[in-house]
């Protein structure tokens, strides 16, 4: 599951991708969730990861995620050395031999299980709008994506309303589970089902690919839906924020 979630993260790395002391990405953009420390090896070499990860991301702002694959004391270490802990959130998963029938979705909403080339942009433009990104990163966003090298396993999925994308989700088909990302639904069009039909689509695609289980991050408000369509919450994820320069 973690490996999943590593993989997904790592693929924005379009700048530096690396592995050492610390596993680490950097897309360049200005948003944290495209920037960051996934994993830290050994807690005894914090302080130096610390630096090393501020000078490698210089310029950008960042998250360190530390979750159950870190080692332990991985959260006091980096507390110690200057990073700021900003909550967590929580990692659910559920298996994928018994999908019951598909939720329903608003009448004239339909899910592309495949949202291909032509539908990228839009994608990007409902996902980075939802999750308040700043404005003008969707062109680089787009790039980014379309050229991740583990697209062949990536199923990106649109729901549209005549024609229009207003929701995605993406999932990611690997070591066995499938990790499912970016669950947005355009604001106009919340709370009328169309987050559960997403979700319920992504497991499908991941069941279609031979996974066994799926699995997510979710934010406080989602983990309610999520529970809904048989999540567990298994374990979770401390955020943590770098040093002030």
């Amino acid at each position: 599951m973690y490996a999943n979630f590593r993989q997904y993260l790592t693929g924005w790395g379009e700048q530096v991708r690396a592995t050492g002391i610390t596993d680490h990405f950097r897309s360049g953009l200005a948003q944290p969730q495209f920037n960051g420390v996934v994993r830290l090896r050994r807690p005894a070499e914090a302080g130096e990861a610390v630096t090393a990860a501020g000078e490698a991301l210089a310029g950008v702002p960042w998250w360190w995620w530390v979750g159950q694959d870190s080692p332990v004391g991985t959260r006091e270490a980096l507390t110690r050395h200057g990073m700021t802990e900003l909550g967590t959130l929580p990692v659910m998963a559920r298996p994928l031999d018994r999908l019951g029938p598909a939720p329903r979705t608003p009448e004239g909403v339909r899910i592309v299980p495949e949202a291909g080339p032509g539908l990228l942009a839009e994608v990007v433009r409902v996902y980075s709008r939802s999750m308040g990104a700043v404005p003008g990163i969707e062109p680089d966003l787009a790039r980014i994506e379309a050229r991740r090298a583990d697209n062949g396993v990536i199923d990106r999925l649109a729901a549209l309303d005549e024609g229009r994308v207003i929701g995605t989700a993406t999932v990611i088909s690997a070591y066995g589970v499938a990790g499912i990302f970016l669950v947005h639904v355009a604001e106009e069009y919340r709370r009328r089902g169309i987050g559960a039909a997403l979700t319920d689509a992504a497991l499908r695609a991941g069941r279609d690919r031979g996974m066994r289980h799926a699995a997510l991050v979710a934010s406080p408000a989602g983990e309610p839906l999520y529970q809904h369509l048989e999540f567990t919450t298994v374990s979770e994820y401390h955020l943590f924020a770098p040093p002030a320069p």
